[in-house]
């Protein structure tokens, strides 16, 4: 799943994304709209993870909801 998919899927998307990551607020969900590096930042900024464990949490994300 690319970006692009992301994008256009992202209404979609957000009731997974808050499961995955509950503590993102809806706000936070709004304001990412889809965009894979604002959500990359706000997993760093919520979770405290440094940027190669958010990147791979998002992939492994993206690799669950392509299949």
């Amino acid at each position: 799943m690319n970006n692009d998919i992301i994008q256009g899927k992202w209404k979609q998307l957000t009731g997974e994304v808050q499961k995955h990551w509950g503590k993102l607020t809806d706000d936070q969900l709004a304001e990412i709209d889809g965009d894979r590096e604002k959500l990359i930042g706000q997993i760093q900024e919520n979770y405290g993870v440094v940027r190669d464990e958010a990147e791979e949490q998002v992939k492994q994300f993206e690799d669950k909801m392509a299949a």
